[in-house]
C-alpha cells in the first residue's frame, strides 16, 4: 500500500468543512454554551448570581484555597541570569491579585489577561498582568481570541501576539470558551430564589390567625367596608372599632408544617447542589455533617483547588516563557509553581535523627526531598569539607570497588557486633530451650517433629521478630544508599 506522506502534514477535520461549518458566520465562533445558548445572553448574566450568598462564599473558598498555597520557581536547566531576571520580574507583580483574576476562568470558562510591556534597559519587561472582563471577548473559527469593539463588527478584533494570556478551564477545539461552573449554578440559583419568594408568601399567608368578620346578612357594601377597614388596621395595630352589632372571631390555621417543609426542602437541595458544582461536595454547609464526613468534603475540594492551581500556573508560565523568548531566545525557562506545604511526618523525623546520629546515614539531597529544603539550606553543603591528605589516584573502577568493599566492610561490622554483644543469642535461647529439653530425654525423630509442632504455637517470637526486622532494615537502608553514590 502507497502511503501519501503529504497528507500527513495537512488538517482533515477543520470547522471549514465540517457541518457546522455553515453555521459559522464571519468567522465568529458562538459559545456553545447550553444555559446561554437556550437563554440568548450573554456570559454576563453568570455575573449576576454572585450575589447570590452561597454563590459569593463558595467562589471566595476556591480562591482562597489556591491563594495560600506555597509559590516559587523551579530553576531547572535555565541559566542563572535568566533566573535572575524572571525573580526581579516576578517581584513586581501583585500575585495575589493576578491569581484572583485567573481564577475566573474557573467560574465563566474563560479569563482574558492583557500584559502590559515596558523596555527596562536593554530587556522587556511585563510591568502587569490585568484581568479583563470575558464578555468583551470571543473566539474565532481558528480559536483565536478577538476582542469586541465597536467598530470590529461581529467577528471583533484580531489581537496581537503576546499582548494577551487566556486561562482557561477544560478549553478544547470544538470550545475553546472553556467550561463555566457558575453555568451549573444558574437553575440551582434559580430555584433557591422561587423557593424563598413563596416560602414567605406561605409564612406571611399562614403564620398569622384570619380575622373574621360577621354582619348581618342585610348589610349593605356602605356599612360593610367600614368593617373590612377595621379588620386590617387590628391585623396591623392589634387594635380596632367596630360597630356594637357586628363580631368578630379569629382562627388559627390548621397545621401546614408538611406543606412549609416542601419549600425547605426545595431550598436545601438548591444549596447542596450549588455546593457540590463550585466546590465538589455539600459535606461542609449541611446541618446533618459530622466531623468525619466534613473533613472528607474538604478532601474532595483540595482535587478541585489543584486544578485551579493547574490552571493559574498554565498561564503565569505561558507569560514567562514569552518574557524568555524575547530576552534571551531559545534557552530553558524556569518554571512557576504552587504547592502545598506538606506535613513534615514526626515518626519520620525522628527516625531520620536516630540513623543520622548512629549510623551518619543519609545525604543532603536526601533532606532536600523530604522535608521541601533548598540547596544552601544545610550546614553540610555550606561548611567548607576538610582536605584529606593526597593519595595516589585510583581509576574509576578502582575507586567503585573501594567503595564497595568500604560499604561491605562497614555492614559485616555491624553485623558482626549485634551477634557478639548476645542480642540474638538472648533472643533465641528462649524459644529453642523446650526443644533441647526434648532431646536430652532421648526422644524419637518422629515425636521429635510432633513436639515441635506443639511447641511452636508456645513459642513468643516477638523478640525475634523485631531483631531481625532492624538487621533487615539496617542492610536494606545501606544498600539503597550505596547503590546512590555510585
Amino acid at each position: 500500500m502507497i502511503i501519501d506522506k503529504k497528507a500527513l502534514f495537512s488538517d482533515i477535520a477543520t470547522r471549514a468543512r465540517s457541518p457546522a461549518g455553515l453555521g459559522q458566520l464571519f468567522g465568529h465562533l458562538p459559545n456553545p454554551d447550553p444555559i446561554l445558548r437556550a437563554r440568548g445572553q450573554a456570559i454576563s448574566v453568570y455575573r449576576q448570581l454572585r450575589a447570590e450568598p452561597l454563590v459569593g462564599s463558595s467562589i471566595r473558598r476556591r480562591k482562597s484555597a489556591v491563594k495560600c498555597l506555597e509559590r516559587g520557581l523551579d530553576a531547572g536547566q535555565a541559566p542563572a541570569h535568566v533566573l535572575r531576571f524572571i525573580e526581579q520580574t516576578l517581584a513586581q507583580w501583585d500575585m495575589n491579585r493576578i491569581i484572583g483574576e485567573l481564577l475566573e476562568a474557573a467560574f465563566f470558562g474563560y479569563q482574558p489577561a492583557e500584559l502590559s510591556w515596558a523596555k527596562d534597559g536593554r530587556h522587556l519587561v511585563v510591568t502587569d498582568v490585568v484581568g479583563k472582563p470575558p464578555e468583551w471577548f470571543t473566539f474565532d473559527t481558528e480559536n483565536r481570541l478577538r476582542f469586541q469593539a465597536p467598530q470590529s463588527g461581529l467577528a471583533g478584533e484580531l489581537l496581537p501576539p503576546r499582548k494577551f494570556v487566556v486561562a482557561t478551564q477544560d478549553a478544547t477545539f470544538d470550545n475553546p470558551y472553556g467550561f463555566a461552573d457558575l453555568s451549573l449554578c444558574f437553575w440551582p440559583v434559580t430555584f433557591k430564589k422561587a423557593g424563598w419568594s413563596f416560602w414567605m408568601r406561605f409564612s406571611e399567608k399562614y403564620g398569622t390567625p384570619w380575622v373574621v368578620g360577621y354582619h348581618p346578612r342585610s348589610q349593605d357594601q356602605a356599612h360593610i367596608s367600614p368593617l373590612l377597614h377595621s379588620l386590617e388596621q387590628m391585623v396591623q395595630d392589634a387594635v380596632a372599632v367596630i360597630p356594637d352589632d357586628s363580631s368578630i372571631e379569629f382562627k388559627e390555621p390548621a397545621t401546614k408544617g408538611a406543606s412549609s417543609r416542601l419549600y425547605k426542602d426545595l431550598i436545601e437541595m438548591a444549596r447542596s447542589e450549588i455546593t457540590i458544582a463550585l466546590l465538589g461536595q455539600n459535606q461542609t454547609t449541611e446541618a446533618e455533617t459530622n466531623h468525619a464526613s466534613a473533613q472528607a468534603g474538604l478532601e474532595v475540594a483540595a482535587d478541585i483547588r489543584d486544578g485551579d492551581a493547574v490552571m493559574v500556573m498554565s498561564a503565569v508560565n505561558q507569560i514567562l516563557r514569552w518574557l524568555v523568548e524575547l530576552n534571551f531566545g531559545d534557552v530553558p525557562a524556569p518554571v512557576w509553581r504552587l504547592w502545598e506545604q506538606e506535613t513534615i511526618d514526626e515518626v519520620q523525623a525522628k527516625r531520620d535523627l536516630s540513623l543520622a546520629q548512629t549510623a551518619g546515614f543519609f545525604s543532603a539531597q536526601y533532606y532536600q526531598r523530604e522535608y521541601g529544603l533548598q540547596p544552601g539550606d544545610l550546614l553540610m553543603e555550606s561548611e567548607p569539607k576538610a582536605t584529606a591528605p593526597s593519595a595516589p589516584a585510583l581509576t574509576f573502577a578502582e575507586e567503585q570497588t573501594k567503595t564497595a568493599s568500604d560499604a561491605q566492610a562497614q555492614l559485616d561490622r555491624a553485623l558482626d557486633s549485634l551477634m557478639k554483644n548476645g542480642t540474638l543469642d538472648n533472643t533465641l535461647q528462649p524459644l529453642l530451650i523446650p526443644l533441647f529439653d526434648a532431646v536430652k530425654s532421648g526422644i524419637s525423630p518422629g515425636e521429635l517433629r510432633g513436639k515441635l509442632a506443639a511447641l511452636y504455637p508456645e513459642m513468643q517470637a516477638d523478640a525475634l521478630q523485631e531483631t531481625l526486622a532492624r538487621v533487615m532494615f539496617v542492610a536494606n537502608v545501606w544498600g539503597r544508599l550505596h547503590a546512590n553514590t555510585q
